[in-house]
Formats: structure tokens, sequence, C-alpha cells
């Protein structure tokens, strides 16, 4: 088997979403692959079409009903247990791909030798293969046989884990797995794939589809998300510290962190989440602290955190309340003037 899928699935049986997903999956150019759809107990008919899918095409598509819901990560995990392709690949199930997706990477893979081979993605609000806002996932600056500065590129700049796809061996041959119940998986383990790829391959071209939506985790800020958001950082540095390359790239896994842990879920919670917690706010900055005392030492901080943001980080880093206080001001402040503004005064 050249190829295997892996295709988390949970309540995408709306507006059509998951079928044309697995429309793009079915109709792939190559013909050496497998397909493996693992339903986390969806409660809508979600599980009925895949395996109406699973009937049609038997040779391509196995379907996988987990008993009980493990988010995304689990769902991926059940699907690594029985993949058997020499490449593995992700998906997530309300996106979709080019025919030639698949066979555009794993042929970049054959003339180069690559391990991991990747491309860029469009943001679209709409099923169709129209090409939307096109992002840039990686750069040609990290493509090739990888070295240390590569590496370090690639930590801080890994891109997104579904428009790539990985050499068995990769993924399979090390006992670790996505985290699971919670979301945010990619971001755990993504640096430990990346650092056992010995060459990288990316194609700059739009190829994957990423499907912008109201409930998509990246529209979606509840406290929930914030705590999972936490933990992926926590078990990102975990993984580096048991594979043992944390001292090498400290700088960059520091950056990451911050990044992950603290700035991302600082902001996003104070801006998205109503009622914000006092003591959730303080636990965020105490933890950040502990874990990488002089984050705000680190040469990558400065290029990386707006301005703004390192001056209210800097605050919260003094007084959790004052810093509450002052943003709770900030963002009244800002609303009145969008208002002013759109009333013409």
């Amino acid at each position: 088997m050249k190829l295997s899928i892996i295709v988390p699935v949970y309540n995408m049986a709306a507006d059509g979403k998951l079928q044309f997903c697995l429309n793009s999956l079915v109709n792939q150019t190559i013909t050496d692959y497998e397909i493996i759809a693992v339903d986390d107990c969806s409660t809508d008919n979600s599980l009925e079409i895949l395996r109406s899918y699973e009937k049609k095409f038997p040779e391509k598509v196995r379907v996988i009903a987990s008993p009980v819901n493990k988010k995304q990560g689990g769902a991926k995990n059940l699907g690594l247990s029985v993949a058997a392709g020499e490449w593995i690949g992700f998906i997530d199930s309300d996106d979709w791909v080019t025919a030639d997706f698949y066979e555009r990477l794993l042929k970049r893979a054959e003339e180069t030798g690559a391990d991991m081979v990747g491309c860029d993605y469009h943001l679209t609000d709409e099923h169709s293969m129209k090409i939307g806002q096109i992002v840039h996932n990686n750069k040609q600056s990290q493509t090739g046989e990888l070295s240390k500065e590569k590496y370090r590129s690639l930590i801080l700049d890994s891109g997104s884990l579904v428009v790539k796809i990985y050499r068995r061996h990769i993924i399979l041959d090390y006992p670790n797995r996505f985290p699971e119940n919670i979301f945010y998986e990619d971001n755990a383990i993504s640096n430990s794939w990346m650092l056992r790829a010995k060459h990288f391959e990316y194609i700059e071209e739009p190829l994957y589809y990423y499907y912008q939506h109201d409930t998509s985790t990246v529209h979606t800020i509840t406290k929930k998300r914030c705590e999972d958001r936490m933990e992926a950082a926590r078990v990102m540095l975990k993984e580096a510290k048991e594979f043992c390359f944390l001292e090498e790239y400290y700088p960059e896994i520091e950056s990451s962190f911050t990044t992950l842990f603290y700035v991302n879920t600082l902001f996003s919670y104070m801006a998205g989440v109503r009622k914000k917690e006092y003591g959730f706010v303080k636990a965020l900055g105490k933890e950040m602290k502990e874990t990488f005392p002089h984050f705000r030492e680190n040469s990558y901080y400065g290029e990386r955190v707006h301005a703004e943001e390192r001056k209210l980080i800097d605050m919260h880093m003094k007084s959790t309340l004052f810093f509450m206080l002052y943003y709770k001001l900030l963002w009244s402040y800002r609303n009145f003037r969008k208002k002013r503004k759109g009333a013409g005064l």
C-alpha cells in the first residue's frame, strides 16, 4: 500500500461538507491508497454517510467507528493503528483537495528522496474548486536535505500538518501518538515528526482547500479551547525533552511554547471569552514564568510578538489585576471608536 489517508470525522453531515471531502478523496488520480475514515461518535448521520462510501468504494474506503469520543487526536490515533501505507496523510473532514493532490506530493518525494512533502493551501468559505485566499504554508529555504538551520526554521514556522505527507517510519516507528481529548493536537507533536525527517520538499502551489466556517476550531474561543492549547504546548515541551532536542533548539522551542501556550492563549481568551476569570489569567502568567522565566529575552520574541502585545504582556507579568482592568478599558475604548466611525461621527 502506497498511501494511507486518515480522516477524523465528527458531526460533518450538514451542508454536504463530509461528502465534498470524501468525493475529493475517492477521485484521486493515484490508485494504490486507502482512506481510513474514523467516526468520533458523531451525533448526526456522519457515520451513515461514511458507511455508504465504504459500501460504494470498498477497495478504497475503510470506516472505523470509535466507541467513545476522543476528539481529533484520538480519532487519528485509531486511524494510525490500522494504517498500511508507506506514506501517511491526514485531512480534516470539512476540507478537500485537488484530484492530483496526493499524486503531486508522492511524485515530488520519489523524484527527490524526501521523507516529508507539503504544499500551500486555500482559505475558502464555499464548496467549490475556485481558488480562494492562498496561504504559503512553508518556504523554499526550508527544503532539501535538512540542516540545523532548516530544522530551526521548521520549528518556528512548521506550517499545517494536514497539507503534508510523511513516510510511515517518522510516525509509526515511535510509541508517541497524538494527545487525545483536546484540540490543537497537531501542535503538540509536529516538531517531533519534523525533526525525524531528513529531507523536506515543498510544492509552492495551493492544492488543499481549508474550509472556513463559524464552527471551525480557529473561530470558536472558549475557556476549554484555551486550556486545550495550553495542554498541547505542554505536550510539545514534553516531547522536546523526551526526544532530547530541547537543549539543541532551546530558543526555537521556547519561542514556540511562548506563542502557543501564552501569547495566543492570553489574547484569544481576553478577546473571545465572555466571562473572564481572574484565576485563569493569573495562573496562565504564573505557569509561563515558571516554565520559561526569561522568555521575554528570547531573540525571537521581539520579532514575532507585536509591540503592543509586548507592552500588555509586561503589564500582565507585573500585575494580573491591573492588566485585566487596563485591557477592559482598552477594549471598551476601541469598541466606542468603532461605533462612532460606523455612525460617521
